[in-house]
């Protein structure tokens, strides 16, 4: 029995003696199938063809932990780290020993909280080797394919992981997408973690809002709107998206408000 691995997206599935024969996050009209079709590995076959977890301090207490070569989607998680215990912060396939030991120094893992099924990778893995919650918005119960005990479904607009740690539902790219509120984050003055539900561009000043990334299938305006509206009550002077080097590093609320209405005004005419 094998826990097969997306290699497009990178989710892993319930244990099985088969391949699945496809993979429904990336039959959805919001991802795709490879261009060489549905292909599947494992953990241990990602160990045996070189695959590996790198390490970068993003800021004091913020840890980005990314796979190299880059593998599915290429995002990197973050472990965000307190006096109450550790959070990941979205996830990624592989898991490994050095990683094992990497976290477990810094404190282990006391709960894991994913953005959107795009980062569930291997999450239960996570989950089970530190004995961690997982915590996903139950708008998005039908993307799971691991389903597991470690697995707790929030409901509603936001949900308190710790006095300082709330999650955030602002849907947009899916129904139960969601953002990390860090308020001690960026030395006091506020951090926000949003995966990819509001994104940060190749011009870090500002970020972005889709229903579909690498389709180019755009949001709506009255759920951007909505977005902008949700976000603006939070304080935060910087904000993480995905990837490493994806990162608003100062001004990030009024990046957010001004990108919202940079994209409305576009929908209604072209910008000059």
């Amino acid at each position: 029995m094998e826990h097969w691995i997306c290699v497009t997206c990178g989710s892993q599935f319930a244990a099985r003696e088969a391949q699945p024969e496809a993979c429904p996050i990336c039959n959805d009209q919001r991802q795709y199938v490879g261009y060489n079709g549905q292909q599947w590995t494992t953990l241990a076959e990602m160990s045996r063809n070189g695959f590996h977890n790198v390490f970068k301090e993003e800021e004091p207490n913020l840890l980005g932990i990314g796979t190299e070569p880059s593998f599915a989607i290429g995002q990197r998680a973050l472990l965000v780290q307190t006096p109450q215990g550790n959070v990941l912060w979205d996830c990624i396939s592989l898991l490994d020993e050095q990683t094992l030991a990497e976290v477990q120094q810094r404190g282990g893992i006391a709960a894991i909280a994913i953005s959107h099924p795009h980062y569930y990778s291997s999450m239960v893995a996570w989950a089970r080797h530190f004995n961690a919650p997982i915590y996903l918005h139950e708008a998005d119960r039908q993307w799971v394919m691991r389903p597991d005990e470690h697995i707790i479904f929030w409901s509603g607009e936001t949900h308190s992981l710790q006095p300082d740690l709330t999650l955030i539902r602002l849907g947009g790219h899916f129904r139960g997408g969601t953002v990390l509120h860090w308020p001690a984050g960026f030395d006091g003055k506020g951090a926000l973690l949003s995966g990819d539900i509001i994104t940060v561009v190749a011009d870090r000043q500002w970020v972005s809002f889709m229903y579909s990334y690498p389709n180019l299938i755009p949001l709506p305006a009255y759920e951007v709107n909505r977005i902008r509206d949700t976000i603006a009550p939070y304080r935060f002077e910087r904000l993480y998206g995905a990837w490493f080097g994806r990162v608003v590093t100062q001004d990030a609320h009024q990046a957010v408000l001004r990108s919202a209405d940079r994209y409305l005004q576009a929908l209604e005419r072209p910008l000059d």
